[in-house]
């Protein structure tokens, strides 16, 4: 072996081991590996194939073009490739031309029947796992060296390529896991932390959802609180559509709506002339929910007089309705709302205490939209599909659109959202919605121009900082716990400390 022939090698295979190391794109590495062999050696049609079930696939070839790549396709102990394969041993065929074996299935070689190329392939092992074969041509005029030699520095390099195949297919088994363990959590969450109609991710809103998962299946009195528009008639009729009632009706009805003089009457019916107008026998909303789910919205603004009959319904399920006798039996489920303080009242004497505890046994707070701003752009996302669809529309909100939403304090909740989006979506001119298409309430917001001087995604990675670092104080920094909390892998809950560089 001559040394110009020896430097040129030593130069090949460090390229060569360079290139594999450089990334984890296996087939863009082994092309540039068969390239190097090409240019450095005069290896012509250098090309890697590897099993795939039971058959030797060519994943990627200098030389060659797609379609011919696409044919290289050989069952085990098929043609030269088949049989390296199978054999997990090198093969030198001196010339193709004689060589029957020889299929040359991928039509590259035009020039066969000029009787001057030699073909020689080599399997890729790692240690004795045959993964695939490396097999180049040889010109006759380029010849200077051996097969012998050829051979031994294919084989330096199937070992560098098998090193490099196994290590791809580690990572990529590592992904595939973690996809399977991502998607398990997805089903996990949809399943245990979800609530259809309900959109909300952040963690207030999860811990709605598995408070609403946990109450469901129970008998038990509901009290939702929260501010007026924050979705506590969602709430109220997940938890009873996920219940043994929700083939019974769910009759709801706002306390605040109607006259003190005729909120008796519908709460509880009448009978034919209790009074002026009762011109027939009327059933209330209690018969009307039996067997199913009665939902009192703003049940702070109950009547004090009102409030003894209520107590009586809940703690012996029976009334009489106006202007009658009979005793009416009911098997309802009463799930109460307030958007006001209930224990302020009680203290005024303006709400009964004991009416207070009968609907206070499983409260839940649903939060302003404000404590909540990672679900505004999901909020948006459902709100847009569904106007775009009833107004025949298809607009979309630009990114400073969105700075300005995610910027403004809501008092309205997300019924002020709602409106807001119905409202640019008939109203705006062009098809993306911009922040000059925003009411002037939403811009005139002081607190907005603190918020949107960060950006969107920076908003979003703030969240997800603070909420890592609060489960990490909850657990006592055991990262295997706080991940558990915050439902992720510890791998993932690793990874963003490191992202967050949050620190003890």
């Amino acid at each position: 072996m001559s040394k110009d022939y020896k430097k040129t090698e030593l130069s090949a295979l460090y390229e060569i081991s360079k290139i594999l190391g450089s990334s984890l794109n296996l087939k863009a590495n082994l092309r540039s590996a068969m390239r190097v062999l090409s240019e450095f050696m005069d290896m012509n049609r250098g090309t890697v194939a590897l099993k795939e079930n039971n058959e030797i696939v060519i994943v990627t070839a200098y030389g060659l073009t797609e379609d011919e790549i696409r044919r290289g396709r050989y069952k085990l102990g098929e043609g030269i490739i088949g049989r390296v394969a199978k054999l997990g041993s090198p093969i030198v065929i001196p010339n193709v031309g004689d060589e029957p074996l020889f299929l040359n299935r991928t039509g590259s070689r035009k020039e066969i029947n000029k009787d001057n190329i030699a073909f020689l392939c080599v399997p890729i092992k790692y240690k004795s796992e045959v993964l695939g074969v490396l097999s180049v041509d040889r010109l006759f005029s380029s010849r200077g060296v051996s097969f012998e030699e050829d051979l031994r520095l294919l084989k330096i390099i199937a070992s560098l390529i098998a090193q490099s195949v196994k290590l791809s297919r580690e990572v990529e088994n590592e992904k595939e896991a973690l996809r399977e363990e991502t998607e398990e959590l997805r089903r996990k969450l949809k399943g245990k932390y979800r609530i259809e109609n309900v959109i909300g991710q952040s963690e207030s809103m999860q811990e709605v959802f598995e408070s609403v998962h946990r109450v469901a299946g129970s008998k038990a009195t509901v009290l939702l609180r929260g501010e007026s528009g924050t979705g506590k008639e969602l709430i109220a009729k997940a938890i009873h559509y996920m219940s043994q009632r929700a083939k019974g009706p769910f009759i709801k009805f706002n306390c605040a709506s109607i006259p003190e003089g005729l909120l008796e009457s519908e709460l509880f019916g009448h009978e034919k002339g209790a009074f002026t107008s009762a011109v027939s026998s009327r059933r209330g909303k209690f018969e009307l929910a039996d067997n199913g789910t009665i939902f009192l919205d703003e049940i702070g603004d109950l009547p004090i007089n009102l409030q003894p009959k209520i107590l009586r319904v809940l703690q012996e399920r029976e009334f009489e309705r106006v202007g009658g006798e009979r005793t009416t039996k009911v098997d309802i489920r009463l799930i109460a709302a307030t958007s006001r303080d209930l224990e302020d009242l009680v203290r005024k004497n303006w709400f009964r205490e004991d009416l207070y505890y009968r609907l206070n046994v499983v409260p839940i707070y649903l939060p302003r939209l404000s404590e909540r701003k990672e679900d505004i752009p999901l909020l948006i996302e459902h709100f847009l599909k569904k106007f775009n669809s009833e107004n025949g529309k298809n607009k979309s909100v630009s990114p400073e659109a969105i700075k300005w939403l995610i910027g403004y304090d809501w008092p309205g909740n997300v019924r002020e959202l709602e409106n807001t989006i119905e409202h640019v979506v008939i109203m705006s001119k062009g098809n993306t919605i911009t922040p000059s298409d925003l009411p002037a309430t939403l811009k005139l917001n002081e607190k907005r121009d603190v918020l949107v001087a960060g950006s969107l995604k920076t908003m979003i990675e703030e969240t997800e900082r603070l909420r890592i670092l609060t489960a990490l104080e909850k657990t006592n920094w055991v990262q295997a716990k706080a991940a558990k909390l915050l439902g992720i892998t510890p791998r993932q809950i690793g990874y963003k400390i490191v992202k967050y560089g949050i620190k003890k």
